[in-house]
This record gives structure tokens, C-alpha cells and sequence, in this order.
């Protein structure tokens, strides 16, 4: 079963954020807990856990990209 990891709420002041990178590649063994992607808000870098376990399928953002709150960024195998 795949599962679409939503990008949280990361800052209280904007729904906005800047998307830094990711921590694991496509092909990658993900756990929950584990930190996922990095985003930035008012100049301060937060790293972000995944929810699921699984194997990240796809990638829908790219380093630099303005993301929003509950935007659609990755998909994951579930497992």
C-alpha cells in the first residue's frame, strides 16, 4: 500500500516553507522516527521525521521549492 507524506504544519506565523533537502533517496528503507527531509522558516533549518515505515517511492519536491502546508512531497511503500 502507498501512502502520500503531506508536508506538516513546520512554522505558526505562514503556511509557507521553503524545502531544503532530502535525508533518504528513492529506493531507501524509511522508519518512522527516522528524519525524512529538511525544510527552512525565518532562516532556521528543522529536520522532519517520517510518520510510516515503508520505502520511499517518489519525490515531489525539489531542494529550493516554496512548499505549503498539507502539499503533497513524497510517496511510500508502506510495509
Amino acid at each position: 500500500m502507498q501512502q502520500t507524506v503531506t508536508m506538516p504544519k513546520i512554522n505558526p506565523k505562514s503556511d509557507e516553507v521553503i524545502f531544503g533537502i532530502w535525508t533518504k533517496s528513492v529506493g531507501d528503507t524509511i522508519a518512522a522516527g527516522e528524519v525524512l527531509f529538511e525544510v527552512e522558516t525565518d532562516k532556521v533549518v528543522s529536520e522532519v521525521e517520517s510518520n510510516f515505515n515503508g520505502v520511499l517511492v517518489e519525490t515531489l519536491v525539489k531542494e529550493n521549492d516554496a512548499v505549503q502546508t498539507g502539499e503533497a512531497i513524497a510517496i511510500i511503500d508502506i510495509l
